[in-house]
């Protein structure tokens, strides 16, 4: 007769069999103290970021440079535009698993596509910079992003909008209005990087989107960009 402890056996055998490839799987490097890495989707898309584990692993390459000419590649101020909010990685991590996978936000390479396509960002989409230089609502390139992006036309009061504008004006801050064109009220939120603290392709992005009217707390900078991201030793992606 089979004693009770033997009936758990094999119910034993199949439990450490499901829990041992977790353990070989455990990783030294983790994202953070409580997340080793980070999975998600994004258009039915499966990506999974994680970091280097090679401990001894350093930077080659044009990332690995400490010093470039400035101008044009100078060190940039923190903010990128007033009312928009810098951001580091895990607030990268936290946006791409409650916004882009959701489908609420969009993480934009902004930098040109020759850049993007030598690595990029899992989950990021290339939205160039030079898309939003030209502010004109006819431009057909700039109106098929801004569709993209959850943006509407719509149709304003002059009388409103002209006595927006002297307000504007009188603060100094008629560069940056109310757009008389677009409705953003379902805009996504969008957070834009492009290769680093010395470079000025997200934050002239940012500043072209918020001279259209679109609405600072929708706008994220991760001023790091690339540089910071392989420093950190995060995945990368080739699209």
């Amino acid at each position: 007769m089979m004693t009770p402890h033997k009936h758990l056996l094999p119910l034993l055998i199949a439990g450490l069999a499901a829990i041992l490839p977790s353990i070989g799987q455990a990783l030294e490097v983790n994202l953070t103290e409580f997340r080793p890495a980070l999975d998600f989707k994004v258009d039915g898309k499966q990506y999974h970021i994680e970091r280097i584990q090679d401990t001894s692993h350093t930077l080659t390459g044009g990332f690995s440079k400490t010093s470039r000419p400035c101008p044009p590649f100078c060190i940039h101020p923190i903010s990128a535009s007033p009312g928009v909010q810098t951001v580091g990685e895990i607030e990268v991590f936290e946006f791409l698993r409650t916004k882009v996978s959701t489908g609420r936000g969009i993480l934009v390479d902004a930098r040109t596509p020759s850049w993007h396509k030598k690595g990029t960002i899992p989950g990021s989409t290339n939205i160039p910079f030079t898309t939003f230089a030209d502010p004109n609502p006819d431009n057909p390139e700039l109106w098929a992003a801004l569709q993209s992006l959850g943006v509407v036309k719509k149709k304003a009061d002059s009388s409103f909008q002209d006595s927006l504008k002297k307000v504007l004006d009188f603060f100094g801050e008629s560069d940056i209005e109310e757009s008389d064109v677009f409705d953003f009220s379902n805009a996504k939120s969008l957070l834009l990087f492009c290769n680093g603290p010395w470079c000025d392709q997200s934050p002239r992005a940012i500043r072209g989107l918020r001279k259209i009217g679109y609405p600072a707390d929708k706008l994220f900078y991760y001023r790091g960009g690339m540089q910071d991201w392989l420093i950190m030793g995060l995945s990368t992606v080739v699209p």
